[in-house]
């Protein structure tokens, strides 16, 4: 029988256990997801992608993960499904809201792709925040794949807040850093179709 296996690069450990948590804003704790996906692209361990989870009362770091689709040869290892699931599993939980006290909340360096999208709400989050929008990993060469033009909505009537853009600008330098250094991008095959 098969397992499935995403390890987590070489560096990560080192690097989380050189920073300070609890962290209490917004703008602090996306810097770490941003810091975390920096380090990735330097590393050369995978795409341009990082995201975090956090209790929302206490700062405290819960999850991390970056995106590890071509290092683990798996198209589902996106960073909030990295994170998500390595939180999960170490928390002994598949719904995050039933043990973490504080409420649940993941930082994305990018709003969520079609797929990760429709994980978030399963996954017991109660507010995601963003930094560099749909439009903008596509503008490097990302397929996002299909997002229904109301999902903010979508997430609020099932009780998930979303904040956009808070360092949008810093996220948007490292996907452009990411394709102009020649980066790979990522994606299903061209199907005669225009991505998305």
């Amino acid at each position: 029988m098969h397992r499935i296996q995403i390890a987590p690069p070489h560096w990560l450990d080192a690097f989380i256990s050189a920073r300070e948590t609890p962290l209490a804003s917004d703008q602090a704790r996306m810097r770490l997801v941003l810091d975390l996906t920096r380090e990735h692209i330097r590393n050369g361990s995978g795409g341009p992608f990082g995201a975090a989870l956090f209790d929302a009362q206490s700062g405290a770091l819960i999850g991390v993960g970056v995106n590890l689709v071509v290092a683990s040869r798996c198209s589902i290892a996106h960073a909030e499904m990295v994170a998500i699931a390595g939180a999960q599993q170490r928390l002994g939980a598949y719904d995050l809201s039933r043990v973490v006290a504080g409420g649940c909340v993941i930082y994305s360096s990018a709003e969520p792709c079609a797929m990760c999208l429709g994980a978030l709400p399963w996954s017991g989050v109660e507010r995601l925040v963003c930094a560099a929008r749909d439009e903008d990993a596509r503008a490097a060469g990302f397929d996002e794949g299909h997002k229904p033009w109301d999902w903010i909505e979508g997430y609020r009537r099932r009780g998930i807040e979303v904040t956009r853009d808070v360092l949008r600008e810093d996220a948007i330098a490292l996907l452009q850093a990411y394709a102009a250094a020649g980066g790979e991008i990522y994606g299903p095959a061209d199907r005669g179709g225009k991505p998305g």
